[in-house]
């Protein structure tokens, strides 16, 4: 079954490579796909949305990191962002929890990249449904979804 990011890909000719995995969690989705694609998990990307009033952001940060709101807020010029519920999340997207991909969503929202995706020639995000991820060129991602390429992960402290 093609998925509406396939759909997207396809038609902006973006190439992709498909990993398809049994996906038996329903929580850390991310985390669970690059262990069962046994994938670098810096390579492997999850997709969160958030969101201020009804601006919406798709956010695109490895699966091993934590997002900074303060910094995502910042490369947004946004005041204040706060992660989007689930309901709201699957209803602008288009895809169920654990599968939403930045690519062939509903409606269109900023998309936010962190900035170690540029490490890769490849990184994985969400195909468009649970056990389903795709491989693209991360600056094919940037182009495609006129995202903004930023630093916007938690950081431990140098001290």
């Amino acid at each position: 079954m093609i998925t509406p990011a396939q759909t997207f890909l396809n038609k902006n000719k973006i190439p992709y490579t498909t990993y398809e995995y049994d996906c038996s969690v329903d929580h850390d989705f991310g985390r669970f796909a690059a262990s069962a694609l046994q994938i670098d998990p810096n390579r492997v990307f999850k997709t969160i949305m958030l969101h201020q009033d009804k601006t919406y952001v798709t956010c695109i940060v490895p699966v091993n990191a934590m997002i900074s709101l303060k910094n995502l807020a910042r490369a947004c010029k946004i005041k204040k962002l706060e992660m989007t519920d689930q309901a709201t999340a699957s209803k602008i997207t288009g895809y169920v929890i654990g599968g939403i991909s930045p690519f062939g969503q509903k409606r269109k929202t900023m998309v936010v990249l962190n900035d170690s995706a540029l490490n890769y020639d490849e990184i994985l995000v969400s195909g468009g449904r649970r056990g389903f991820s795709v491989g693209v060129n991360p600056h094919d991602l940037i182009k495609a979804l006129d995202a903004l390429c930023a630093d916007i992960t938690e950081h431990a402290d140098a001290s």
